[in-house]
Parts: structure tokens; sequence; C-alpha cells
């Protein structure tokens, strides 16, 4: 294309194309192609052009590689703290606290390294604001108002902090392009110059990034691939908020964090043991509830699945859930129907994890029939009992994995009675344990 030629690109994957369409053939998004201006390539000289290679064995390794963020449910998730010259995206709802959460972050390393806050959205007396608020060390967090590229980076150049938070990486702008802030050629050059730029110096950047409705970062694909960690900010009930990592070069994707919002800011949950229960005065459980242990990385903890079992109202049964996948639940009914003689078919079902937390494990399967059969036939299960296991398409109860920690968790919290797999072998334990083969069986206790 020439100079001064327009082009038109997706705002949800970044496909390119000469001339708009109104759907994507690349994601098969409707309506979403911005038309953008070309810019002249710069030519590169061939003296600037760096082509000498050195052995792998020569390269400085740094000695701190990695330094604790001053949150420990933070620095859990990141896989041990902060590795130095890391770029981290952190995305999340509107209003949820990802800039509250970044402000303690460089607040909590300032006593010991130079920390830079870059503010694109709000003014630095609205920082200051909550900084105060939060009872934050004011002389010691350097706050920066801008939104153009470039100023930025000559100033991380000129300071060379060594922790720098961007809020947000919607906001940040290259003069060298005609499109607004936010648009895909915009986020890409601005990721791309910043991330390039913190790796050369050492500066651990963290990116807060804003998301769409769909609840998936914006912007084009390709930012989760610049960068080395995608941290995703949930809310899992009133003041609960959840961390996860969908990506993690420095550590695994398996833990999760856990906050409470208070008016001092956001506040680790160290024991989440018990933490998504729910406290019944009388002890008896009304029909429909069942509880499971499932494990987040090297943590354990009880959660309390609710099920409800209702006639479908339109004349077919339909699945509602969005803690445990809708397709989990209509598989889970149609095993019961198959061998639990658990009549679903002709009905609407609820399902939901209490405390707001999300289930992905196989291991609730177990729980979530146990759930589905008592809300279906309206007898409490025993108020004590936890269970856990997967379930095949034949009704078989199989073995999950860390039996012997989700045991130990729930005798921690006064449970006695646990439903497990046949197959199972777990050590010596003062839990009276029910092993069933088939799904059927497990619906046959003594309370």
């Amino acid at each position: 294309m020439k100079e001064g030629a327009t082009q038109f690109i997706c705002s949800q994957c970044g496909y390119t194309s000469s001339k708009w369409l109104g759907r994507c053939p690349d994601c098969n998004s409707w309506n979403s192609f911005t038309e953008e201006k070309i810019e002249k390539s710069k030519k590169i000289s061939k003296d600037s052009i760096q082509t000498n290679s050195v052995p792998l064995s020569q390269v400085p390794y740094e000695s701190e590689f990695r330094f604790g963020s001053g949150i420990d449910e933070l620095d859990r998730v990141l896989g041990g703290g902060i590795v130095r010259a890391s770029s981290v995206l952190v995305g999340g709802e509107p209003g949820i606290g990802k800039s509250t959460l970044m402000l303690q972050v460089v607040a909590g390393c300032s006593d010991k390294r130079k920390v830079l806050y870059v503010s694109g959205e709000e003014s630095a007396s609205q920082v200051r604001q909550r900084a105060e608020r939060l009872g934050l060390n004011l002389d010691r967090i350097n706050i920066l108002c801008e939104t153009k590229l470039d100023r930025i980076l000559h100033v991380l150049e000129e300071e060379k902090p060594q922790i720098v938070v961007l809020d947000s990486l919607q906001t940040l702008y290259s003069q060298e392009f005609t499109s607004t802030p936010g648009s895909v050629t915009q986020i890409r050059t601005c990721c791309m110059e910043v991330t390039g730029l913190c790796k050369r110096i050492g500066t651990s950047v963290f990116l807060i990034g804003h998301v769409t409705k769909e609840g998936t970062l914006a912007g084009p694909k390709i930012i989760e691939h610049m960068v080395d960690t995608v941290l995703y900010f949930e809310q899992a009930s009133m003041g609960v908020r959840l961390i996860r990592a969908a990506k993690n070069r420095f550590g695994s994707v398996d833990e999760i964090g856990i906050f409470n919002m208070t008016g001092g800011g956001l506040e680790g949950v160290k024991d989440p043991t018990s933490f998504f229960v729910s406290e019944r005065q009388d002890g008896e459980l009304p029909p429909g509830i069942a509880y499971t242990a499932i494990t987040e990385g090297s943590r354990t903890f009880i959660v309390e699945v609710q099920a409800l079992v209702v006639d479908a109202k339109s004349g077919y049964s339909r699945v509602y859930s969005d803690k445990i996948d809708n397709s989990r639940v209509t598989r889970i009914a149609a095993i019961l129907e198959r061998h639990g003689a658990v009549r679903l078919a002709d009905k609407d079902i609820y399902v939901n994890i209490a405390g707001g937390v999300k289930v992905n494990e196989v291991s609730v399967e177990l729980a979530l029939a146990l759930a589905l059969w008592s809300a279906c036939s309206g007898q409490s299960l025993p108020p004590k009992m936890v269970c856990f296991g997967e379930l095949s398409l034949a009704g078989e109860v199989r073995p999950v994995n860390y039996g012997d920690r989700r045991l130990k968790a729930a005798y921690e919290m006064g449970f006695d009675k646990a439903v497990v797999p046949y197959s199972m072998n777990f050590e010596e334990n003062r839990i009276l344990l029910k092993r069933c083969k088939k799904v059927k069986e497990a619906f046959v206790f003594k309370k």
C-alpha cells in the first residue's frame, strides 16, 4: 500500500483489510473494523544493526531474580514474587480494584526500590487522595500523569525505576499514528515499545488493561503474547476479589489469590479453607446443598455447591450456571437420568457456588450430582459430609488427585464423613469414608 493510504483493522483480533468489511473473516466479529492511516516506514541503517551473537554461558545472570511485592496473595499468583524486568498485564472489570492493588504494590516495594506510577486516567491529586485513604507513604511514590508514549519512554530511560505501573494501556498513544488511543495499532505499538524498553533497562512493568463485555482483555490478542504474565482480577461476591493467572512464564497458573476489599484497601485472605462455606445456625442442610474440597495450586479449601430443580416453564429444560460450566452441569444431569434414576428432562436446573468462586475441577462432579439428587428428591445430605470424584458417562465414580489433602482440609473444618471414589487410596485419617463405584451408590448413606 502507498503512503497516505488507509487500511481497515479489526478491533477484536487485528486482522487487516484494504477495504471495510461488515464481518471479520478471521474472528467472525461484526462491525469491528476501524479505518487507520498507513504511516511511512522508517529506514534502518546497516550500521545500527547488531549482528554479533554471544554464547548463552556468557549471558550475565541476575542474583536477585525475584523479589516480593509486599502482598503475599499477589506473590503467590506470580509464582513467588515479581521477576526483575518482567511485564505483567492485569485485567478486570471497571471499579473492581485494579488501580488500588497496583498502588499498594508500588507502595510495598518503595522502601527498597525506586517506583513510578504512570496515570493516564486520573489526575495526580486523585491518585494522592486514594493513597492517603489507603494510608500509604506518599514520599516514596513517584507519579507521572501522561498518555503520550514518547514522553513516558523518555522518563523511563532517564529515571530507570525498578517498578513501573501504567494505568492504563488503553489510554496510551503514539504520535506516529493518527488512530485514537485504544485502537488496535496503538495498543499493540505501545505495549511492544514499553515492554521492550523495560526489559533493556531492567524494569518490572505492570500494565493495567480494560476488559470487554465478554470478560476478555480489550485489544488484539497479540498483547497477551508480548507480556510475561497475564492476570485476571474478578469479583466473587460482595467485597471479595479473586486474582488468577491466565499465563505465567515464571510460575504456575494454578494458584489463586483471594482478597477482601476494605476501607483501607485490599487485604489478602491467608486461610481460605472455610471462606466459601455458608454458616447455618441450626446445623442442618436444606435440600440441594453439598460440600466438596477443591485444590487451587498449593492450597485446598471447602466450597458449597448449591442446586435448585424446578419444573420447566417453557416446555424444555434449561440450565442456569455461571460458576460451573453449563456443559458440565448438563452432562452430570444426563448421567443422573441414565444411571441414577433421577428425572431431570422436564426440569429447569439452577447451580451456584457459595461465595462466587468459579470451579473448573473435575472433582466437583460427584458433589454436583449429590446436590442435584438432593434438590430433586427433597432429601437433605448429612451436614458434616464432604464428597469429591469425577463421573464418567457410564456412571462410574473415578479417582481424582490430592485425595489426602482434600480429606485433611475437610477434617480441619470439622467434617466427619466423606463420599469418595472406590479405587482411591488414602493415608490413615479420622473421617468415615464411604467408597462408591457407581454414582447411584452415593445416594445411600447414614446421617
